[in-house]
């Protein structure tokens, strides 16, 4: 079959030879020519791509037909193009791919004229999710559960009734009937102590750690972590060129060491520790909030997915035994209403309401004023609620049964059960995870896996896989988990 025809370049280049002809004698016939040479040059046609033919082109261009057919005689004459009867008009095949060498060599010359922290976070790698629900990509909810039809029908009421201002710029801390819904909801159900005038929000939970990041950490400043953990943590912290001080994780949460050196601020995610799953116990949260009393310290507490909590209740926020303003709590929409909804949330002490909310001004300004209105009415009509309910039922079931199909089907990996989230972490044996994971990649299962979520060399890491199962129904995950089963251990 042959290519879409791409008429849009040729328009846009031929026009540009107008300029660049301004004053000289260049005809309509040699600045087509010329358009045509530079599209094929530079990749913007490819090799092999068909052309439209002669009738459209002079009608998008608004030139004769004589005079294109003249246009690619002549290129054709130069071994630009190979024109076939009955078939239409092609790029050679035999021209360079000056686009692809070109490709190779530019990023390598503008990273070295980036900033020290544009190279910083340029080499993290970034963060991506998967554009769709596949086996085993972590971190997604069922879209195909979502209660779409009530979401669209407020959302053309929020439309209808103040429309014109939802279209406007937005208060930059964030829709006030959304803060006042976010304030109640996070009492009631999480125990954090907060305000409306506490809340900011933001697109993302990771926009809110690259915010924190620029305002509380200056270069070489340490900052803890836990290990493993959030990539997307890390990353925003060594980008503001912090010192990542990677503190191991056990079975009650972070345990610090006493020699370790005193941060600027302690990364935690005590709910549901990302990807172990483990709650942070009592006593170690009070421990962490005295030695951060003591040494002036933030923590962030990253309460990403505590919404989805299946066994038994989860511990409250930890924010709420804050008795100095020194926690920063964060949650986000994404996990348990849609990832394309943008938006997410932080309670702030007092004193960083101010400069937090002037640093948005200079960021991304705020957050969609439609949505944050749709959002506001979602929770206060109690569909947040309902939807939460079903969704922890839902992905309840889930979850038991992929542990189920692990344990009868897969004898080489050992799954660690957690009491709520997304996805669990299993454990593959020692020096086997990229063998598997190549192999699961053959047989079309993505494995996120575990190693790159610990820091350096220690002799903590382990080889498992992150398996997401709350956006795939028990029939895909029996699937995917027959597709894995045939997988033996290597001999290496």
């Amino acid at each position: 079959m042959p290519a879409q025809l791409r008429p849009s370049a040729l328009i846009t280049l031929f026009e540009n030879t107008a300029a660049t002809a301004s004053g000289s004698s260049t005809g309509l016939r040699d600045r087509l020519c010329a358009a045509l040479r530079q599209a094929m040059m530079t990749g913007a046609l490819a090799s092999g791509e068909r052309l439209p033919s002669s009738r459209i082109l002079a009608n998008d261009l608004k030139l004769s037909r004589v005079t294109v057919e003249a246009a690619y005689a002549q290129v054709e004459a130069e071994g630009y193009l190979q024109r076939q009867t009955g078939r239409g008009t092609f790029v050679s095949t035999s021209l360079p791919h000056a686009s692809v060498s070109r490709s190779n060599k530019t990023p390598q010359a503008g990273l070295s004229r980036l900033s020290a922290r544009g190279q910083k976070m340029v080499t993290t790698g970034g963060c991506r999710d998967p554009l769709s629900p596949v086996a085993f990509a972590a971190g997604s909810p069922d879209l195909r559960a979502f209660p779409l039809k009530i979401w669209k029908q407020i959302t053309s009421r929020q439309l209808r009734i103040q429309g014109e201002k939802l279209l406007g710029y937005g208060d930059p801390q964030g829709y006030r009937p959304l803060r006042e819904a976010v304030a109640s909801y996070l009492q009631q159900s999480r125990g954090v102590l907060c305000s409306p005038e506490q809340i900011l929000i933001t697109t993302s939970s990771q926009q809110a750690l690259q915010l924190l990041a620029m305002l509380l950490v200056d270069p070489e400043d340490t900052v803890w972590i836990e290990q493993p953990g959030y990539l997307g943590a890390r990353n925003a912290f060594a980008s503001a060129g912090a010192d990542i001080c990677a503190v191991p994780v056990d079975g009650e949460g972070m345990a610090p060491e006493p020699d370790l050196p005193v941060p600027r601020l302690i990364y935690l995610t005590p709910s549901h520790h990302y990807p172990t799953g483990v709650s942070l116990s009592l006593p170690r949260r009070l421990h962490l909030l005295d030695y951060a009393k003591r040494h002036g310290c933030w923590i962030v507490e990253d309460d990403y997915d505590s919404e989805l909590h299946y066994d038994g209740r989860p511990l409250p926020a930890m924010q709420g035994l804050d008795k100095h303003q020194q926690v920063i709590y964060l949650g986000t929409f994404s996990k348990v209403l849609f990832p394309s909804l943008r938006l997410a949330y932080m309670v702030l002490p007092p004193a960083l309401v101010t400069p937090m909310v002037t640093l948005r001004t200079v960021s991304d300004g705020h957050s969609s004023q439609l949505m944050q209105a749709v959002t506001a009415e979602f929770m206060q009509a109690g569909h947040f609620a309902s939807h939460l309910r079903l969704s922890r039922q839902l992905y309840h079931s889930r979850r038991d049964h992929l542990l189920l199909q692990i344990r009868q089907k897969i004898e080489w990996l050992t799954p660690q059960v957690a009491a709520g989230g997304l996805q669990l972490a299993a454990h593959l044996p020692a020096g086997q995870e990229q063998y598997f994971s190549t192999l699961a990649a053959q047989a079309g299962i993505e494995t996120p896996r575990l190693s790159p979520l610990f820091l350096g060399n220690s002799g903590q890491h382990q080889d498992g896989w992150l398996l997401g199962f709350s956006a795939l129904t028990p029939a895909e995950i029996t699937a995917a988990v027959n597709r894995l089963a045939p997988l033996k251990i290597s001999a290496i």
